[in-house]
Parts: C-alpha cells; sequence; structure tokens
C-alpha cells in the first residue's frame, strides 16, 4: 500500500480495462482536449515532445490528430511508432498518461470528419491542402488520476478532511489496459 494511501477510508484505486478503459479515456479526452504528443525519436528541437489537438477519440478507444506530413513529428513516427500521450483536464483532477502506436495515415474522407476551419492557420490550402496527413493513436497502456465525483465535492471532502484531521480525498486512479 502507498503510504500517501494508508489513511484513506475509501477505496481509491481502480484498474480498467476494455470497455471501461476506452470510456476513462474517452470522457477525459473529450474534456482535455489537448495533449502533449510525444514521439520516441527526436528529429528536432523539441525533444519529441509537442502540444498537440485532438480531433476526435473514437468508440474502439483510437485517438485521431492532424499533422503536416512534413513536419518532424511525421518523420518521427515513420521511424518509431512508439508514442506517449499527456494530458491534463483541469488545473486540480483529470489526469491521464497514455502508451501506444501512432500510424500515419493519407485517408482524404478522415480529413474531411475531423476537419475545423480554424486548422486553416497551419494548413494554409484548407481542408484540400495536400501537407495534411491523419495520425490514428492506438493505445495499449495508460494510467490515469481523477475525482470520483467532481471537483465540487473534492474540494469540500478535502477541506472537511483538514478540518477534522482526517483523510477525506476523493481521488481515483489506476492502470488502464485495452
Amino acid at each position: 500500500m502507498d503510504s500517501i494511501n494508508r489513511n484513506q477510508p475509501e477505496t481509491n484505486r481502480r484498474d480498467l480495462s476494455g470497455s471501461e478503459a476506452i470510456k476513462r479515456v474517452k470522457d477525459m479526452t473529450d474534456d482535455a482536449d489537448t495533449c502533449f504528443f510525444c514521439t520516441a525519436g527526436s528529429a528536432g528541437s523539441t525533444n519529441g515532445v509537442r502540444p498537440m489537438s485532438v480531433r476526435k477519440t473514437d468508440d474502439a478507444g483510437n485517438l485521431w490528430f492532424l499533422s503536416a506530413n512534413d513536419s518532424h513529428k511525421n518523420l518521427e513516427l515513420a521511424a518509431n511508432p512508439a508514442v506517449k500521450l499527456y494530458f491534463q483536464r483541469d488545473a486540480h483532477s483529470g489526469f491521464l498518461e497514455l502508451e501506444g502506436r501512432a500510424e500515419i495515415l493519407d485517408d482524404r474522407a478522415r480529413i474531411h470528419d475531423l476537419w475545423n476551419p480554424m486548422l486553416k492557420t497551419w494548413f494554409t490550402e484548407g481542408e484540400d491542402d495536400p501537407r495534411i496527413s491523419v495520425i490514428r493513436f492506438t493505445p495499449q497502456t495508460g494510467y490515469y488520476w481523477d475525482n470520483k465525483h467532481g471537483n465540487l465535492v473534492a474540494g469540500a471532502k478535502i477541506a472537511v478532511g483538514a478540518l477534522v484531521g482526517k483523510t477525506l480525498d476523493d481521488s481515483i486512479e489506476g492502470r488502464l489496459m485495452f
């Protein structure tokens, strides 16, 4: 048992697999919207780390991104498809780490499905920009940290716990297996 959890009267660990893991990822990534996308290799000055916007998380648990086919990221993925993603939903809860594989696709129908006019900032020719590629990230494992009942309840439990000198943490965490 972890020492920080020794005084915890509630169960605060729950590993998830299959459809439960996918639901957790979908809920958290829909709220977080962006992540740090970390490739194994580094062809640029970012050491393989860059912020990315998730365009969609599908019902199978795949995360979809749009990327420039001439980017360092795509070059790194072509050499090694291993990727880690790090999410933070808000300042106090909703942390997620995922490890998996990324695949670069040239799928015009998927680009159409994922397109948003704000992306024209990066793809100046719009949805038909020939530089757009699709990245499908398939998670293999992960870990999450969250609260069980929302930030309001979690904050109240922490405040009451501090007042009475008892651990009343509303956190939940666990491994994700797909």
